[in-house]
């Protein structure tokens, strides 16, 4: 970033924007334009916004602008309802405060809490906890909110649901009265509104209108792949995908860069765009892509903002995007001029939450597709090279050739000598023809199920009328797996244990833990073995 600018007027320190370029962040998501320069007024804030929205950036963003590291105080308090939740914010604002070095303690129960205690006693900035274990501290006299100047209470709705309302009413009273007060929230049932008109001092209101448009020419896919699989599984898609031109999407600039080395280094005309290029370089790469002298255009969201180019077959998310809107903006860079298009995602299990998250968005199903095996991107590929040879004799423009094919088949066996040629052909394509096996591979441990399942605790049961049948379904529904896969189903008055398949396990913890299931917000966790 070569501008401190991000929001507006309003000026970051160099310290924030180098974190914030470091996370990738090249411009603001609409949550975060709005609430980041009210609250550098000191204004209160009724946020209205889902998650994936950037709203941890856009608290946290202003908040650590204004803690002072040299007061070993806590001076901003975030309330969050899960310790999942916790530990997430925790991390995001460790990194925003990277380079101001503030420390940040998440305190959420299921932890030890003398080892929270500890640091508490050291001294930290920031502190992000869930309602019961903060409320333990308070009563401990280990938490002290008297120097605290931002207090935010994140997925209020959620809160309210999980019955804490009472609970951030206690912990609101003490803490001091001329606190600036953040409220987010999903949705502004009347139990939240009343308690924003209670602690929140002439509030401004802001909320995220979310696009409910998507291209329907589009064709949308997803692939389910590991962390060190996605550029393997990329280059077989892109082997596999008969393409006129590909734009692939990262989250940061960084991420830009690597993916066009890696593919570069494979052998594929692919080219980067992102705010560090200068005019000269832009103008340039989007030349080339226009010509179609670079077949694959590597891009951040910001960069590839007014692309309109016809011949654009395919776009490919290789990372889900931070903001379900940008998904939409992305894919509507291909269909173009009547024309069909296809969008290709490729997300790890952990990340299956927030495709649910762009699904309600477009209000469509993404379909799950399995990337295309090495046999099948074979098979394109001698098409494609067979198809070149055809045209090729076809043009019987070889004379200069056939002396050195003389020569070659003097020496060697003419099928040798065949074969020695196509394996350089394919290898200028970047390809190698043997077969490496790939599988999601999840470390769960021993969890009591039987060989190649997982065995799951969810905290639902009979008391909320669930049957076996019904959470079968909910699961195949909700996490797109076959109903015949969830298997010892045992319900219990209020708890279930099923199993499932290893390969769907993290997708369905990370689906359904903290949603809700027959009308009650669930967690869904490893069970441990007998």
């Amino acid at each position: 970033m070569t501008n401190n600018k991000l929001f507006g007027e309003l000026e970051l320190s160099k310290k924030v924007m180098q974190a914030l370029e470091e996370m990738g962040f090249e411009e603001p998501t609409p949550i975060q334009a709005q609430a980041v320069p009210l609250i550098f007024q000191g204004k209160d804030i009724i946020g209205q916004a889902q998650t994936g929205t950037g709203k941890t950036a856009a608290f946290g963003i202003p908040i650590v602008e204004k803690v002072d590291p040299n007061l070993n105080k806590i001076q901003a308090f975030i309330l969050t309802p899960t310790r999942e939740l916790a530990i997430q914010v925790a991390e995001e604002m460790g990194r925003i405060s990277k380079f101001k070095r503030l420390r940040v303690l998440p305190v959420y129960g299921g932890q030890p809490i003398d080892r929270q205690i500890r640091p508490l006693r050291t001294g930290v900035h920031i502190v992000i906890g869930t309602p019961g274990r903060v409320l333990d501290h308070l009563d401990r006299r280990t938490i002290d909110l008297s120097h605290v100047q931002t207090f935010v209470i994140d997925e209020a709705d959620e809160m309210l649901d999980m019955g804490f309302i009472d609970d951030i009413s206690s912990i609101l009273d003490q803490a001091p009265a001329d606190k600036q007060t953040l409220l987010f929230s999903a949705t502004m049932p009347d139990p939240i509104r009343r308690l924003a008109k209670k602690y929140l001092k002439d509030p401004e209101s802001i909320s995220v209108n979310r696009e409910t448009v998507t291209v329907p020419q589009v064709s949308q896919v997803y692939y389910e792949v590991t962390q060190s699989s996605k550029i393997d599984t990329l280059c077989r898609i892109l082997d596999y995908e008969n393409y006129d031109a590909v734009i692939i999407f990262c989250r940061t600039k960084r991420g830009v860069d690597e993916l066009v080395s890696a593919l570069q280094s494979r052998g594929c005309s692919a080219d980067g765009l992102h705010g560090d290029l200068t005019q000269v370089q832009r103008d340039k790469t989007m030349k080339s892509f226009r010509n179609g002298d670079t077949d694959i255009l590597i891009a951040t969201d910001v960069a590839a903002r007014g692309l309109d180019i016809d011949r654009i077959s395919h776009v490919i998310n290789y990372d889900i995007p931070q903001d379900p809107e940008s998904y939409v903006h992305r894919i509507g860079r291909t269909g173009r001029a009547g024309r069909e298009g296809k969008a290709l995602t490729l997300i790890v299990p952990a990340e299956y939450r927030h495709l649910r998250l762009i699904e309600k968005l477009i209000r469509s199903r993404i379909t799950r597709a399995v990337p295309p095996t090495f046999k099948e991107m074979l098979d394109q590929q001698k098409k494609a090279i067979r198809e070149n040879v055809e045209n090729i004799l076809e043009e019987n423009n070889l004379d200069p050739y056939r002396e050195i094919a003389q020569e070659l088949l003097e020496y060697f066996d003419k099928e040798d000598a065949l074969a020695a040629l196509l394996r350089h052909a394919f290898s200028l394509r970047g390809i190698e023809l043997i077969e490496t096996k790939e599988k999601i591979v999840n470390d769960f441990g021993n969890t009591g199920a039987k060989p190649g399942m997982v065995r799951l605790f969810l905290t639902i049961g009979r008391s909320q009328n669930i049957r076996p049948v019904d959470l079968a379904k909910i699961i195949s529904q909700e996490v797109d797996i076959p109903e015949h896969l969830v298997r010892s189903i045992n319900i219990y008055d209020k708890f279930t244990f099923l199993e499932v398949p290893d390969e769907y396990a993290q997708r369905v913890i990370s689906t359904l833990d903290r949603s809700n299931v027959g009308g009650r917000r669930i967690a869904v966790q490893l069970a441990r073995a007998k």
